[in-house]
Order: C-alpha cells, then sequence, then structure tokens
C-alpha cells in the first residue's frame, strides 16, 4: 500500500502491474532524454552569437525536427498497444468473482461454487478500528483470493458509478449500473492489498475501501468451507 513520503508507484504483485511499473520507466527516460535535449538547445541560445538576416528555410533541420518526433512516439505507443491488449485479455480464468459497488459499500459474489458465497464489505470506522488497522482503508470483510491462479473480476453498480481500483494488481475497472465489466489479474505472492473507489461519485466515494487478502488455494478452500 502507499505510504507516507512515497513518490514512486506501490510494489507489483501481479505480472500486469510489472509490465505497467516497465512501460511508465521507459516513458520517464524518453521524457528524460527530450527534456535535456530541449534544455541544452535552449541554453546554448543564450551564449549564441551567429546570425543570419536572409535566412528563409532549412529544409534539413525542418525534416530531422518532424521526424524524430514521430520516431519518439513509436517508441512510446507500440510498449503503450502491446500493453493495453495484454490488461484486456481474460485468459482462461479459474475463479470468477462478481463484484457489485454500493453508497458505500461493495458486495462479493462467489459463484462458481456448489453453495454461492456472498457478503458485504463495509469500511471499519475509526472508532472501531483496532490499533493496528489503517484508517479509511481497513474493511470488515476481506476478499480472499488465491494466489497464483488467473482470476476474473465481474464488475457493475446498483446505484452510481463508482470504480474497483487495487493499484498493486494494476486493476482499475468503473463500475457502472445496467453494465457488466470484467477484468482479469494474477496474484504471485501472498499479503493484504489496499485499493479505493476512484470515481467520482458522491462525496463519500473515497470512503469504500477494497482489501484483498492472497492466501494460498488450502487456505482459501478452507476458507470457502467455513463461512
Amino acid at each position: 500500500m502507499a505510504t507516507w513520503s512515497d513518490l514512486n508507484l506501490q510494489n507489483a504483485a501481479s505480472p500486469l502491474m510489472e509490465q505497467l511499473i516497465f512501460f511508465h520507466d521507459h516513458t520517464l527516460m524518453i521524457l528524460l532524454m527530450i527534456t535535456a535535449l530541449v534544455a541544452y538547445i535552449m541554453l546554448t541560445l543564450f551564449f549564441n552569437k551567429y546570425t543570419h538576416r536572409y535566412l528563409l528555410e532549412g529544409q534539413t533541420i525542418e525534416v530531422i525536427w518532424t521526424v524524430l518526433p514521430a520516431v519518439t512516439l513509436i517508441f512510446i505507443a507500440l510498449p503503450s498497444l502491446r500493453l493495453l491488449y495484454l490488461l484486456d485479455e481474460s485468459m482462461d480464468p479459474i475463479i470468477t468473482v462478481k463484484t457489485v459497488g454500493h453508497q458505500w459499500y461493495w458486495s462479493y459474489e462467489y459463484t462458481d461454487f456448489v453453495t454461492p458465497h456472498e457478503f458485504d464489505s463495509y469500511m471499519i470506522p475509526y472508532n472501531e478500528m483496532s490499533k493496528d488497522g489503517f484508517r479509511l482503508l481497513d474493511v470488515d470483510n476481506r476478499t480472499v483470493l488465491p494466489l497464483n491462479t488467473q482470476i476474473r473480476m465481474l464488475v457493475t453498480a446498483a446505484d452510481v458509478l463508482h470504480s474497483w481500483t487495487v493499484p498493486a494488481m494494476g486493476v482499475k475497472v468503473d463500475a457502472t449500473p445496467g453494465r457488466l465489466n470484467q477484468t482479469s489479474f494474477f496474484m504471485n505472492r501472498p499479503g493484504l492489498y489496499y485499493g479505493q473507489c476512484s470515481e467520482i461519485c458522491g462525496t463519500n466515494h473515497s470512503f469504500m475501501p477494497i482489501v484483498l487478502e492472497s492466501v494460498n488455494t488450502k487456505t482459501f478452500i478452507n476458507w470457502i468451507l467455513n463461512t
């Protein structure tokens, strides 16, 4: 989860988030090179004393400053398109979970089992939270999911627009009333991963936290059987 004075992205807990971080670093390196080049050219202008009263055109330099930005955009666009297709691929999910956004909580439905498992997930009020809890992030019922398993999340809303977002997974899906959106992710390490509604759906949309608990398969099966 994000902490104070943390200017970097959260550590990745899924292959998709790793690819997003790689693309972020790739784009920033290109931006750094462009900034350094432009800064160098602007700095030389302050000390350049050459003038040319009759210079009307320079086709060579015009071709260069037209082609170079186009090539730069290609270096950004191709990895971006590849990543967009990866994020949209479902890749044969083993478990499907449906989440419904309400004002101001989430509902989860595990319907792949003989006995469907459903529960609501509310934010824990500050005066009821334990000393080691996280304010505005902890919930009473966590979303427990097995690691090393391809998971499909079906997302919709019952009232207004919401957005189911977990940064460590690289997942952000709009919950739209009357529409069923889907996303897929693969958790490759155990832990607790926090998120919040990131849609402007009302005054309290930021108080709709999401807590994913990544556990091994045996623990997940025991949780399903005992709840």
